[in-house]
């Protein structure tokens, strides 16, 4: 009896040991998710500060129709291309919600 606890505890020993690893990799690629994620987020405010400046300039009569155009459309292609990325990752978890809880 005594040996197959002491063989119990030195399992759960070493199955505790065994999977610091694991969690501590599961957590940094957490850590850089939450990191891409960040970027991409101020990559996108940033994008649409870019767009909004050059609407102001266009209405400021700072740049020509056809110069406006072109710049807004590729600055819009930009800005898609960022929430395509945004949308590829995983799904941000909500905090303050409990599992099954819908608000």
């Amino acid at each position: 009896m005594e040996y197959a606890l002491a063989l119990l505890v030195l399992t759960a020993l070493v199955a505790a040991f065994v999977s610091v690893p694991l969690r501590r990799d599961e957590a940094a690629a957490g850590a850089a998710e939450a990191d891409r994620r960040a970027e991409l987020e101020a990559a996108k405010e940033a994008k649409y500060r870019e767009i909004r400046d050059a609407e102001l300039d266009f209405r400021m009569g700072k740049v020509s129709e056809a110069d406006h155009r072109a710049t807004d459309r590729e600055l819009r292609a930009q800005a898609i291309a960022i929430l395509e990325r945004l949308d590829a990752l995983e799904p941000e978890p909500v905090a303050g919600r409990a599992s099954g809880e819908e608000r």
